[in-house]
């Protein structure tokens, strides 16, 4: 979460410069751990500002407030004393303190409750003291102690931010003083004259001054790196044309993309054309000539200007269908009205672009603070984005809100589906209101880092300005209009997976949309005005919440074992009596409490089934017919005993089912199932659980230490569009079903065992064998299931 610090709640630097942090005492065990000295050597002095960058966010010290530093959770305590009790009286000799070190579980629950309420009174340090068998001294000091640390780390943190703002302003400054003191003639370039100008002009000649600057210091660069002599002024020609490039690079739109003369001009800038897009060149020693935040900003409000042009409903940019449904990019409408950001289309890149709008359960400003927030970004979209992260937050917004914040992100984008590739895409997000309860959320990618070793490889998707546009309605709903344009390598789709892909419904707008509703309808049903003190099955909020997050690891889990998403460490096995269809990754599990220890092994794949996608869905939620295609029911009925529901309809639930035992030797088996469908698709994802963990997490108990392997189905429409879509040369394949779908949909199927309890052991052929075998078995009963039925 990136946390906005108002300038005016933060104290002066000198003052907080000048007070010298308070060190908490540290025991000789702890200094003697080396994870321990490490971590506190780089805490200190300039060894602190190197470990924080130049670019620190500020939001480090609010999460810091959230987590309660659990790195040093004071879990090292002084019995009899703490502070300034620990000295002895005036009259005797200072006493010996007694180290008293807490037990595993005592610290886990101090840390639990402190989380909930730092300020304990003695009532509740009595209850403490009674439940952890320690003394309410000893409680008493813990939280003393406990809260003494995070006040030192936190007014660290912030000594080392305040010095970093302060060096960049005094920077700022200077170089403002500098180009102020001796400004130049645009025309002749010599000193100018002194005479009224305007307020744009001397801001221009500002500009030019730290332009020049700029270049001198990147021709510097370029002599050092280069080996061949490079100056700013090396004749007129040269000269106009080092100008002409660099003012293109601070442009509006940041990109030259002009004709004649231009095309022939080097750029010894460190800026290089790769088709037509300017791209960074990495010097030999692999440093790079980081891009000027003024471009980023110009690049993110293009992008902006763009976005809202595309999503306004009369646009001539977009076409309907001949039926009056679906919309087109108008693509020659589009290249008149747009200069690219992000360069020219590379050859074989294919280009899809999808508009979407409908009403949200959701408020533009909670729409776009979770936009913003890269962690609750990701959660929201759960099953598209595999991984997510903020490389470095440009702007934090005006004021105290988002307004003109600027982030560079990074995320990995996912169908569930193994024959199409991850989409890794490093872009800029801006956000900007524009009315009062209208904002407009942007994503625009970047140039990547080319290789040093190596020839600049292509990404394999750009995104061009692509995002939403929020409007406030009455009852806290919100119009939004979500538009997606992108660029992407199809050689590396299935031939299954592209009709799907083109349409928008694997990457576009409509699926973003889809999966914003379906989880802002289960937000609300969860809100503490909406959700029942107690259900039917007696089972109570605070297990609810705990059986959700439950429900949401392991569906998370799930998505990242068929994508081979980058957030897990898996291996990918090539054997070469598997499929090419099918995916098989292993994973080593040591200190994960949320698995089974040991060697995971995941396997996926996707097949065409030639019924509807509801159908199909309908069917292997319901737990009657669980019986006809899952192995683990052992052809035992299977009840469901719990239910929370995730939205209006009857197949967003996640429910905790029970399989009878067939005979007095077998104990029943409890599965936990999460099931979604929503216009881009539908989920049924499933995982065996242990009864008495069940039991913990069902009464509000911490879901993290719960064991569990996801197994599971994705369904996909299946979209007609030739040999793709099911064609092959000698007519079409796909066959119409007694409901008159002739489309059918894609079904991915993924399993997660344990194929060994010994972390160390070996990977068998077996194994892999087995897990293939299930797989197949699975998918074959499905078949013949639906045949029958």
């Amino acid at each position: 979460m990136v946390n906005i610090i108002s300038h005016s709640n933060i104290p002066s630097v000198g003052a907080v410069a000048q007070t010298a942090p308070y060190t908490p005492p540290i025991s000789k065990s702890m200094n003697r751990s080396p994870a321990f000295s490490l971590s506190f050597k780089r805490m200190d002095g300039p060894a602190e500002m190197a470990l924080l960058g130049e670019n620190f966010d500020p939001g480090v010290a609010g999460r810091m407030r959230e987590d309660g530093y659990e790195s040093r959770s004071g879990s090292d305590n002084f019995e009899g004393a703490s502070g300034d009790d620990q000295d002895a009286g005036d009259d005797g000799p200072p006493r010996k303190k007694k180290y008293h070190r807490h037990t595993p579980h005592q610290i886990q629950e101090l840390e639990s409750f402190f989380k909930e309420c730092p300020h304990p009174d003695e009532k509740q340090r009595m209850g403490l003291s009674r439940r952890l068998g320690l003394e309410s001294k000893q409680i008493k000091f813990w939280f003393q102690n406990r809260r003494t640390q995070m006040k030192t780390q936190l007014e660290r943190h912030e000594n080392v931010i305040l010095r970093q703002e302060n060096d960049k302003l005094r920077a700022e400054n200077e170089m403002l003083k500098q180009a102020v003191g001796s400004p130049m003639c645009n025309n002749c370039g010599g000193p100018a004259v002194a005479g009224e100008i305007s307020y744009e002009q001397h801001q221009f000649r500002i500009e030019n001054a730290r332009l020049k600057d700029e270049l001198g210091r990147i021709c510097a660069l370029a002599n050092k790196f280069l080996g061949r002599p490079l100056s700013s002024s090396a004749g007129t020609s040269t000269s106009q044309g080092l100008n002409s490039n660099l003012e293109l690079a601070v442009g509006r739109n940041g990109f030259a993309g002009g004709s004649g003369n231009s095309g022939t001009i080097t750029l010894p800038m460190g800026l290089d054309f790769v088709d037509g897009t300017m791209m960074p060149m990495l010097k030999p020693m692999g440093l790079e000539v980081p891009p000027d935040r003024s471009t980023l900003f110009d690049v993110a409000l293009a992008a902006m200007d763009e976005l809202i042009k595309m999503a306004q409903m009369d646009s001539p940019l977009w076409m309907k269908s001949l039926d009056g449904g679906k919309e087109s990019l108008n693509h020659e409408e589009y290249m008149r009205t747009f200069s690219s950001l992000v360069g020219m289309k590379p050859t074989g890149y294919a280009t899809e672009a999808s508009r979407d709008t409908g009403i949200v359960v959701i408020s533009s400003l909670a729409l776009v603070d979770m936009l913003m927030d890269v962690g609750r970004w990701a959660e929201m979209f759960l099953c598209m984005i595999g991984r997510a992260e903020t490389i470095e937050v440009l702007s934090i917004g005006t004021g105290d809100t988002r307004n003109n914040a600027l982030q560079m992100m990074h995320a990995d984008f996912q169908v569930l589906s193994p024959l199409v590739p991850v989409r890794q895409v490093k872009f800029l997000r801006f956000c900007k209101q524009h009315a009062e309860g209208l904002w407009a959320v942007v994503d625009v990618s970047i140039d990547s880092n080319r290789d040093v070793s190596s020839s600049y490889l292509l990404p394999s998707c750009r995104r061009l300005p692509s995002g939403c546009v929020v409007q406030d309605m009455a009852d806290g709903y919100s119009k939004v209009t979500w538009v997606e344009h992108s660029e992407f390598d199809e050689s590396a789709v299935h031939h299954l997976f592209k009709p799907l892909v083109r349409s928008g419904l694997g990457f576009g707008a409509q699926r973003w949309l889809a999966s914003l509703k379906r989880q802002c309808e289960g937000f609300a049903m969860h809100l503490p005005s909406t959700m029942p003190s107690e259900d039917h099955t007696g089972i109570t909020p605070s297990g609810r919440k705990s059986m959700l997050k439950l429900a949401q690891r392991m569906t998370f889990n799930f998505c990242s074992g068929i994508c081979s998403s980058s957030v897990r460490k898996w291996d990918r096995l090539h054997l070469g009596n598997i499929s090419d269809d099918v995916l098989v990754l292993t994973r080593k599990n040591i200190n994960d409490p949320g698995e089974p220890p040991g060697i995971v092994l995941s396997a996926a794949t996707s097949v065409w089934i030639p019924v509807s996608q509801h159908r199909l869905f309908e069917f292997l939620r319901n737990e009657q017919m669980r019986c006809q295609w899952d192995i683990l029911s052992n052809i035992a009925p299977m009840q469901e005993m719990v239910r929370i529901s995730k939205g209006h309809g009857q197949g967003n639930c996640v429910t905790l089912l029970r399989g009878s035992a067939i005979n007095t030797n077998e104990t029943s088996m409890l599965i936990l199932q999460e099931t979604w469908s929503d216009a881009a698709g539908s989920m049924v994802v499933y995982a065996p659980v242990d009864i008495p963990a069940m039991d913990v997490v069902m009464n509000g108990g911490d879901p993290t230490y719960v064991a569990l392997l996801p197994s599971g189905f994705a369904i996909l429409p299946c979209v007609s569009g030739g040999q793709a879509a099911g064609e092959s040369s000698n007519g079409p394949l796909v066959k119409p079903d007694v409901e008159g779908n002739d489309g059918g949909c894609l079904l991915t199927v993924g399993f997660q065992i344990l194929v060994n309890s010994i972390p160390t052991a070996k990977l068998t052929v077996e194994s892999v064998d087995t897990v293939n075998h299930l797989m197949s078995c699975t998918i074959h009963k499905i078949k013949t299931a639906l045949t029958v039925t």
